[in-house]
């Protein structure tokens, strides 16, 4: 059983094409019925929209098998008095979802990922932050990729801004607890008796989905085709408890051992 990122796992950064062996593999477990998640921290599209935009470029696998944050907003963020920040989608997203943007007295300050965060924005969330808002991620990746250049991801300004304030912060998408809680209830329906120590999850963020999901007693599986270019630029410095368990090249390395274990 699976969990499967996708943004680095199975779309390219650069341009959201299918990396290699990305659709070969989601066929196979298809065809062997498999179950699994596609759970990815999407927030600049709507989820349908980006749903169908995977679907589009040759994904096969029904919407009850696809999981974002946005998916779980409504359970952490009333929709009044938000100061969000991220791309532009984003916020169009939040506004079509009911949300009410308020950069005055926000009860809210709700992160999501953005490549060119400036000095001023980040002054005025620890202003309002020590105000006593709520500080919120809607996920808490540890690496951006976009244009060929890595920035921050929402996790480290999440960790930026409780070091500034002291303020604690809840994450919506991956790694919290929640939202593999609800990925685990979901794949349930396609499985039963799945159990978080029976589950494989593939991603390149081994520093944030990998080592999230290991405390919960999940298998890592740490794809390079993503963040980071070899295991050697990050796997060395992690807590030796937080290493993923298997490292492969991309899915279609992972495709291959499975076809050879079939042999």
């Amino acid at each position: 059983m699976y969990f499967i990122d996708v943004q680095g796992t199975l779309i390219s950064d650069s341009d959201k094409s299918p990396i290699e062996g990305s659709r070969e593999f989601i066929n196979y477990l298809n065809t062997n019925q498999i179950p699994y998640m596609v759970i990815t921290n999407n927030t600049k599209k709507a989820s349908t929209d980006f749903y169908n935009y995977l679907l589009s470029i040759g994904f096969a696998f029904g919407f009850d098998k696809y999981l974002d944050p946005l998916m779980l907003l409504e359970e952490k963020v009333e929709k009044e008095a938000v100061a969000a920040y991220g791309a532009q989608e984003f916020l169009n997203t939040l506004v079509s979802m009911g949300y009410t943007l308020d950069y005055e007295k926000p009860k809210t300050v709700l992160v999501a990922i953005k490549e060119d965060f400036s000095a001023d924005e980040y002054a005025q969330m620890i202003e309002f932050l020590l105000q006593g808002a709520k500080l919120v991620g809607m996920h808490e990746t540890s690496i951006y990729a976009k244009n060929g250049k890595r920035y921050p991801g929402v996790g480290a300004v999440l960790k930026m801004l409780e070091f500034a304030t002291s303020s604690s912060y809840e994450v919506v998408g991956k790694p919290s607890t929640a939202f593999y809680n609800e990925s685990l209830r979901r794949l349930q329906e396609q499985e039963s008796s799945a159990k978080f120590e029976n589950i494989e999850i593939i991603s390149d963020d081994v520093k944030g989905d990998l080592g999230g999901a290991k405390e919960l007693g999940m298998k890592t599986v740490f794809v390079t085709s993503g963040k980071y270019q070899t295991a050697e630029e990050i796997v060395p410095f992690l807590d030796e408890n937080l290493r993923p368990d298997f490292i492969y090249k991309n899915m279609q390395d992972i495709l291959d051992k499975h076809n050879l274990e079939r042999k």
